[in-house]
């Protein structure tokens, strides 16, 4: 036996802990996304009703990608047209955002923390699949 390598069950006992790392930061990014989304949209639309007794908010999206809808959102703003719109579709774009900031923190976790290549590159692919749709109208 190699006496520089950890017995196997210490071996396992670490492979769990870092699986325990990798789920629990997973399920904060998600749980932060979802309600930091949540938050948004519930704040925009309580704006909407307070202001106008109305919660029906008129969007046009078609032909419009993600980069699109915040670029437009963002021009708004510093234009000093601040919008209860604004803020659903902030809630909105956060839930989009999401899986894509949560596969991102695979990628690193599997480069720097477990430094598996196979599972960097399978997840650098999905990342990047998801980037592309990002951009799809």
């Amino acid at each position: 036996m190699d006496s520089t390598q950890p017995p196997v069950g210490l071996q396992e006992e670490e492979a769990e802990a870092r699986q325990w790392e990798m789920d629990t930061l997973v399920g904060y990014i998600l749980l932060s996304g979802v309600l930091l989304s949540m938050a948004l949209v519930a704040a925009g639309l309580l704006w909407r009703w307070m202001a106008t007794g109305s919660l029906g908010i008129e969007y046009r999206l078609a032909g419009m990608n993600l980069f699109e809808v915040v670029l437009h959102d963002v021009r708004l703003a510093l234009a000093g047209a601040v919008r209860p719109r604004m803020l659903v579709t902030s809630g909105i774009v956060v839930l989009m955002l999401t899986p894509f900031f949560r596969v991102a923190a695979s990628v690193v976790y599997f480069a720097a923390v477990l430094k598996n290549w196979k599972y960097t590159v399978f997840t650098s692919i999905v990342l990047i699949v998801l980037t592309y749709s990002l951009f799809l109208r």
